[in-house]
């Protein structure tokens, strides 16, 4: 059967992929609170944009520290306990960022923020290159996109009853505190905006604790990664002849680059997005809701890429196209203002949604046994995130926001646009050969 007719599923079948994506839609769950929190610890803490853009520095750089030890963890464990102990660590970063932030300890709150970030590392690490190699590789992309449908739709749910459930009169709140003098009656108004945080997050830490029982207990298949590289196959079907050739260590340097840019314009458009309508004086009240936005258009990017690749792009090709919409999309969002740049800056997520999916499965791509530390290497990637973001924040203080925000994006996209032309005449390079290849 033609690789774009094939299933994404594979040999195994949905369930592992339904099982998977409800694991992905926890990890977006807590994943994209941040946008909104970076608001919440505003208020709750008076800090600067500086101090509550730590939020994402912290998390983000949890991935660079944590993913080598994972790698190890999981080597050791396996897949299905890795999967559990990863549960439990992040219910255990859950829980402690909940009762710091009501306790009002901001360095409290952000060492909840690295455990949690540890967790996830330990997740990712086995998660993001289990799918791919799931079922035939040149569905990778369909796999990892139905992944990303679960986790952004995690990621508009979390801000919305986040701020629904916490933060539903932040404007009000931000207004009362900077009204009251009486150092007392501040105190007693912050209590108790920060205490609203505590059940919440203790409910998601019931929930993470209940979801590693149930890997334990499921029926997922216990796929020995570098094995199944190292053999040449991805879950029994055989990989190309592009796919079988030297290990391509150079495609994955450039990859891990690539992924670390990725990941930093993808929290610049999520998290950043209220912090960049504040520029415009848009109101807390609204702009508490504009993550979710993004999270909106990113799951129609990953709808999309569900249809059309590769039954219509190659992943290759969809690399290609993604940034270049990116790149348009921040120009657009530099020339307009107010919620017609904000709109631009959230259509960012549509060009952000198929970049991960075709990103990771090419960059680890013929990797052979050294397939689980290429994955690891770009998790650690995944600390653009804490980088990216930063650099904005910081800038913003002495240039004018827009013009920082287009610096810094469009470079990023720039470097992930020419990586995916290389690829993708490399692959057409390789797709002429193939014939030439002995079977």
């Amino acid at each position: 059967m033609p690789a774009r007719f094939k299933s994404p599923a594979g040999p195994y079948g949905w369930l592992p992929i339904v099982m998977l994506g409800s694991l992905f839609f926890m990890i977006g769950f807590v994943t994209w609170l941040n946008g909104p929190l970076i608001s919440f610890v505003q208020v709750a803490f008076d800090i600067s944009d500086v101090s509550a853009f730590l939020i994402p520095l912290v998390f983000y750089l949890s991935y660079f520290l944590f993913p080598v030890p994972a790698s190890f963890i999981t080597a050791r464990t396996g897949l299905k306990k890795g999967l559990a102990l990863a549960l439990v660590v992040m219910a255990a970063g859950v829980a402690l960022f909940g009762q710091f932030i009501s306790l009002r300890w901001y360095p409290g709150a952000l060492g909840g923020l690295v455990v949690l970030g540890a967790g996830l590392s330990l997740l990712q690490i086995t998660i993001n290159p289990y799918v791919s190699v799931l079922g035939p590789i040149e569905n990778a992309a369909q796999r990892i996109a139905i992944m990303g449908v679960c986790n952004k739709f995690a990621g508009i749910v979390a801000p919305i009853a986040l701020a629904v459930l916490v933060m539903r009169d932040i404007g009000g709140v931000a207004n009362r505190i900077r009204a009251t003098t009486d150092p007392i009656a501040r105190d007693r108004i912050l209590d108790g905006f920060t205490h609203a945080v505590y059940l919440p997050y203790l409910g998601m830490a019931l929930v993470l604790l209940l979801a590693s029982a149930w890997v334990l207990r499921s029926s997922l298949p216990d796929i020995d990664l570098e094995a199944t590289a190292a053999a040449g196959t991805t879950a029994g079907a055989p990989l190309s002849a592009s796919c079988q050739a030297a290990p391509p260590r150079a495609r994955l340097l450039f990859g891990v680059l690539g992924m670390f840019l990725y990941v930093g314009v993808e929290v610049m458009a999520g998290d950043a997005i209220g912090t960049y309508g504040r520029g415009f004086g848009l109101p807390l009240d609204t702009t508490k809701f504009f993550t979710a936005l993004t999270l909106a258009a990113m799951m129609v990017g990953y709808v999309g890429g569900l249809l059309f690749v590769p039954r219509l792009l190659s992943q290759e090709r969809c690399l290609v196209v993604s940034a270049a919409t990116g790149i348009v999309l921040t120009v657009c969002a530099f020339l307009t203002s107010g919620y017609a740049s904000v709109a631009c800056v959230a259509l960012l997520g549509l060009a952000n949604a198929m970049i991960l999916p075709t990103l990771f499965p090419i960059s680890i791509r013929g990797m052979g046994n050294a397939t689980g530390r290429a994955s690891a290497y770009l998790v650690m990637a995944f600390s653009g995130g804490a980088v990216l973001p930063q650099i904005f924040v910081a800038l913003k203080q002495f240039h004018d926001f827009q013009a920082v925000f287009a610096g810094i994006m469009i470079p990023a996209y720039l470097y992930i646009l020419l990586f995916g032309l290389h690829v993708l005449k490399d692959h057409g390079a390789r797709q002429a050969m193939a014939p030439l290849v002995p079977q």
